[in-house]
């Protein structure tokens, strides 16, 4: 057997209480990994088309990587997947911090959570046995208050990922968040509503503790790839920016870029950007520098924030920023940052969260939205205190946070009146932090995204846009020329999302993969499990991968026509700065890219040739049938 295992997988239906173990098979590991890729496949077999993704027929698949836990630079992170309610198509979270470590050396690599419970409980996972206990004492309880009533029960050594309000009311961008405090500390799983659906299931924690061992096929070749991966993380710019900046660094990038969503995306750059950029955090909140696990760069921020009574949480990153920030026209960091924090308490989407409150913002300077819909709250562009007021009302539902609770998507229909137009969305999932006419490759990367307007499925903004050395392939340098559309960007793409896939199934961390090459992750896998696994196999098993969660959305009924962009960024040119002028033309770069992927032009679906050329024959026919 591989390496890097725990060779077990908990079963649990929550509906009858029953627990099971299994065990997937060699072959099953070897095409599909751990992590999102595993967890793919389980909810390809499990849930079928038209599966209510808040019903109790949906699962909810928590899965570690084999480098999970493993020491080798920022091997940390655990995904979640299932069907999502924002889009109704296949969702995935990932999220680092230290509770996936503690997961999987818990003697799990995973956890299938099925059917519903008629009362609020949590799972424990110990020694590689799962118990449910009960969880109603838990209920209204934040994040950080969860997590520590779990620790005065279980003792200090657990670690906690559980759900706030607002995966208890089943907001549609709710998250998981693990590793949270009393301090405001905490990562989240934070895309596509997974907290809604953990919310669903009325599994309000899972609690887990490492007490075991995780086998490595080669240990001494192991430790000496990993010691080089190390190395190269610490001499890279890219260590020596985020540990300075954080996260936050990109907010300068992408205002220079022309593409930094300002008052719902309507203009590309903001005029108070360096009161909320990375230098603005040093020199007004920072405490100090956080790490996840295995970590050699702390993009962490740990904040304090004098006017709110010095409140102290972990963040802003850049998202949170560029959303809550300058998509709302808010230059008070202190806002933003405390509207961040209670995010993390409740249990909510920066990214979704921000793009609502932005969307409300727009309408309401249009006059779609007045004070008597708002229940009284002035929506003005750069009202921070109205953006922090919101928070604890989308996660409780209570009055205008209800309608915000259900994304821009959803708030449009209702509102209609042209408001469709500006709903910053792709498939129903809010658009991160990056506006496409900037870097016309990320609006592809929108659009192709499995799970809908994502920014990490391929990141190809800013200087990172192609030259990665995880990327090196034939073709593959294509200059950095964001403002046009060409084939070679639309194959990067591509290449990209395959590689991400990779990282998103063996639980590494994609800021630390732009630094390595393809060849030196393949060698981790292969030193790690025993298996042949030469970069070539690994490259064609991210393509599976990624091709397997696009056919579970073609499943849905996902074409062509799904893979587009608001109007806002086809229709109406950006109206300043260095990509003045420009839109997306999106449907030459499709027709690029679906040829790189060899699928279908009329209807974007995987051919037949291409699943049988990725092993994907079972797929081909429930496809196709």
């Amino acid at each position: 057997m591989a390496r890097g295992y725990m060779e077990n997988i908990v079963r649990i239906n929550l509906t009858n209480g029953d627990i099971s173990y299994e065990n997937p098979s060699e072959e099953d590991r070897e095409k599909y990994l751990g992590g999102s890729g595993l967890a793919t496949k389980y909810l390809w077999d499990e849930v079928p088309a038209g599966t209510d993704p808040l019903g109790p027929d949906n699962k909810l698949i928590v899965m570690s990587g084999p480098l999970t836990g493993t020491p080798s630079p920022s091997t940390g992170r655990y995904s979640v997947v299932a069907k999502s309610p924002a889009t109704n198509l296949w969702a995935q979270a990932n999220s680092a911090g230290f509770w996936g470590v503690d997961f999987k050396r818990s003697g799990f690599d995973g956890a299938i959570f099925e059917g519903a419970s008629d009362k609020w409980v949590y799972v424990v996972m110990n020694n590689g046995v799962a118990e449910i206990k009960d969880a109603e004492h838990l209920v209204g309880m934040d994040c950080a208050e969860t997590t520590d009533a779990i620790k005065e029960e279980l003792g200090e050594k657990w670690e906690v990922a559980c759900i706030g309000p607002a995966g208890e009311n089943l907001v549609k961008y709710a998250a998981i968040m693990n590793d949270a405090s009393p301090a405001g500390f905490g990562r989240a799983a934070g895309r596509c509503g997974l907290g809604a659906v953990m919310g669903s299931k009325k599994l309000k924690a899972i609690a887990a503790r490492k007490q075991q061992k995780i086998e490595i096929a080669n240990p001494k070749e192991y430790k000496e790839e990993a010691k080089m991966h190390f190395d190269w993380v610490n001499e890279s710019i890219l260590k020596m920016s985020l540990e300075e900046l954080g996260t936050a660094m990109a907010l300068d990038t992408i205002q220079v870029m022309g593409g930094l969503p300002t008052k719902n995306f309507q203009e590309g750059e903001f005029d108070d950007f360096e009161e909320i950029d990375g230098l603005a955090i040093i020199d007004k909140i920072l405490v100090k520098r956080r790490a996840c696990f295995a970590c050699p760069v702390a993009c962490g921020r740990v904040t304090k924030l004098p006017k709110y009574d010095n409140f102290e949480g972990e963040g802003p990153e850049y998202e949170s920023l560029a959303l809550m920030g300058s998509g709302c026209g808010i230059n008070d960091l202190e806002d933003v940052s405390m509207a961040n924090h209670l995010c993390n308490q409740y249990g909510l989407d920066t990214i979704s969260a921000g793009n609502c409150v932005g969307f409300a913002m727009e309408c309401y300077e249009k006059g779609l939205l007045t004070k008597e819909d708002t229940g009284g709250i002035d929506l003005t562009w750069g009202n921070g205190e109205a953006l922090v007021q919101l928070m604890p009302m989308i996660a409780k539902r209570e009055g205008f946070g209800g309608f915000l609770a259900e994304g821009v998507k959803a708030m449009s229909e209702k509102i209609g009146q042209g408001s469709e137009d500006f709903a910053m969305h792709v498939k129903g999932l809010e658009l991160s932090g990056y506006d496409p006419r900037g870097a016309k490759p990320c609006g592809l990367s929108f659009v192709t995204a499995n799970r809908g307007g994502c920014h990490i499925t391929a990141y190809v903004q800013g200087p990172t846009y192609m030259c990665m050395p995880f990327l090196i392939v034939d073709d593959s340098d294509v200059g950095d020329d964001t403002l046009v559309e060409d084939p070679k960007g639309s194959k990067v793409v591509k290449e990209m999302e395959d590689m991400f896939a990779v990282f998103d199934s063996i639980g590494g961390c994609k800021f630390i993969g732009l630094v390595t090459t393809g060849e030196d992750w393949a060698k981790l896998v292969e030193f790690l499990t025993g298996w042949e696994f030469p970069v070539e196999k690994l490259r064609q098993t991210g393509e599976r991968i990624y091709n397997l969660e696009r056919a579970f959305n073609c499943r849905e009924g996902l074409t062509r026509d799904d893979d587009i962009l608001p109007k806002r960024a086809t229709d109406e040119p950006i109206p300043a700065g260095p990509a003045e002028g420009c839109t997306v033309d999106l449907e030459p770069m499709k027709d690029w890219y679906y040829e790189a992927r060899g699928w279908s032009q009329d209807k974007g679906w995987p051919t037949p040739e291409k699943l049988k050329e990725l092993g994907l024959d079972f797929v081909i026919d429930e496809l196709y049938k």
